[in-house]
């Protein structure tokens, strides 16, 4: 069987991934500080003012050059979108389905080197950045093919029980018009590409905003879209704060509708925006979690322990799907946890685009800073049993680096069993039954991922009960993180996410269009 690289397969790929990744980490580290535009109408755009991209890794490295985009900028960005909207919308279905597919072949021709530049703006090892940018270009893939497996949702209904006429139905899924997409530093080219992908494939052209400061892969993701021929207006990259970019482009009235991942505060208050135009617009949220893993004490031991660790420290816990809470049926906590403790103090801690290290730093000065105010609050209140400290030696200090950390004793009513730390820091507490460990777990406003550990007729209990979107059993590969598309949609209940249908899954494509109902009468 060939490889597939997945979040699942990547932990053991094969040599020749490696060795390539190295060539094109070589070839960017060559050329650092190069300056990148903005893609407004198909061409370069250029700002006065400037963002300077410096590493999390190492924050001496220059990465690259960006455009401080400004209102104008945006407005630009929205008009050529709209202005291309007619005829990118009145290509048939499977000329956008084609030109979406070159788009992704695209990605995964130029796989290496933009996984390069994601590992080194985000801080994520290189086998994080591989699946990122993998996933990339099968969410662009999955989205064609329910594209093309409904026909393009052209669907005949039945005719009228008429006498002396025949009434014809059909239903007809139609685009929006100008959608746009913000996307999270975290996973900055999945999460573009995805709600990207299928809005181009529905009909809607597209601006994308990226977070602030992680902008190098979503501009080369942008490169790939004009090298594959998506036409000019169709899809255009304004980069810039949200403050002043992020702020004009939700305030546009020609925005159509909108896709949103990040923080539930920042989701809520674009929520709230959109509720006070003239009429209803789609918003699609992705905002966060506190993710859940319940231990039975029928579990396997080695497969649950492995499976937190590797949700709870991937990504250095940067992870909206990140394991943050464990729960853990009494009579296995101690065992789990000296197991827990016991891998987590093995994982290799450095430069996370060296094969070597799996475990990078965070993303910035703030997360650094956060880090140490929570993990000083958790020595106060329980007790750390790994972890809690910023690592300055062995040249850690001219990045963001901090150890991966496990809290215990923590008592249930304190903030942050229920706070979206956004960091490598996971608490555990013991739990006196299953039912015990479902109350917690199920307790709080978020709902995105759930990860459990115990038998078959327990696993089935769990998926009856768990309030999340995203639920995982018995997974060595990560307890609560590693959806695929076509394998795991992905998506959130309650303050999770505001769709109720998960991306990279049979129902998501849809949301990027609004049916009509055509009916045809002719007298017989």
């Amino acid at each position: 069987m060939a490889f597939k690289l997945t979040y699942s397969t990547m932990h053991n790929p094969p040599q020749v991934l490696h060795d390539n990744f190295d060539k094109a980490l070589e070839e960017l580290k060559a050329n650092f500080g190069r300056e990148l535009p903005m893609y407004i109408n198909g061409e370069a755009r250029y700002s006065a003012e400037k963002l300077q991209a410096d590493s999390p890794i190492n924050t001496s490295w220059h990465l690259a050059t960006f455009q401080k985009g400004t209102a104008k900028d945006a407005d630009d960005a929205v008009a050529a979108a709209k202005a291309a909207f007619p005829a990118w919308s009145a290509t048939p279905w499977q000329d956008r389905v084609a030109m979406v597919r070159k788009f992704a072949q695209r990605i995964e021709e130029r796989v290496y080197e933009i996984s390069a530049a994601v590992a080194l703006e985000v801080g994520k090892n290189r086998l994080e950045a591989l699946g990122e940018i993998q996933e990339a270009a099968d969410l662009m893939f999955y989205g064609a093919k329910i594209m093309e497996e409904n026909n393009g949702f052209i669907i005949d209904m039945e005719n009228d029980p008429l006498v002396g006429f025949l009434s014809t139905n059909r239903s007809v899924l139609k685009p929006y018009g100008v959608w746009l997409v913000i996307s999270p530093f975290n996973f900055p080219v999945a999460l573009a590409a995805g709600p990207v992908g299928n809005a181009l494939v529905a009909g809607n052209t597209v601006v994308l905003k990226p977070a602030s400061g992680v902008s190098w892969g979503d501009t080369l993701m942008v490169e790939c879209a004009l090298e594959a021929g998506i036409p000019a207006g169709v899809l255009n990259l304004v980069t810039g704060p949200g403050s002043t970019v992020g702020n004009a482009l939700t305030d546009n009235p020609d925005i159509a509708g909108i896709t949103f991942t990040g923080s539930m505060e920042v989701g809520i208050g674009i929520y709230s925006k959109f509720a006070n135009r003239s009429y209803p617009h789609p918003v699609i949220l992705e905002m966060g979690g506190k993710n859940a893993t319940i231990v039975s004490k029928n579990a396997d031991l080695e497969d649950a322990a492995i499976g937190t660790l590797r949700s709870a420290f991937g990504l250095q816990g940067q992870k909206c799907s990140a394991t943050s809470r464990i729960l853990v049926e009494e009579a296995l906590y101690q065992p789990f946890v000296d197991k827990l403790v016991e891998l987590t103090k093995k994982l290799a801690i450095g430069d996370p685009t060296l094969q070597e290290n799996w475990f990078g730093p965070v993303i910035n000065k703030k997360a650094h800073e956060d880090y140490a105010k929570f993990s000083a609050d958790l020595e106060k209140s329980g007790k750390i049993l790994t972890g809690g400290k910023r690592l300055p030696e062995n040249d850690l200090d001219k990045g963001y680096f901090c150890a991966p950390t496990i809290a215990v004793d923590v008592p249930l009513d304190h903030p942050l069993w229920k706070t979206e730390m956004f960091l490598p820091i996971v608490m555990i507490v013991p739990v006196r039954n299953l039912e015990e460990g479902m109350q917690i777990a199920n307790d709080i406003d978020y709902g995105l991922t759930a990860g459990f550990y115990g038998n078959d007729q327990e696993t089935e209990w769990f998926f009856e009960n768990i309030d999340a979107g995203t639920t995982y059993a018995n997974r060595p590969q990560g307890s609560t993180t590693g959806a695929w598309p076509g394998y795991q949609p992905f998506g959130g209940w309650k303050g999770s996410g505001s769709a109720g249908k998960n991306g990279g899954g049979l129902y998501y494509l849809p949301l990027y269009m609004r049916e009509q109902s055509q009916t045809r009468v002719k007298r017989l």
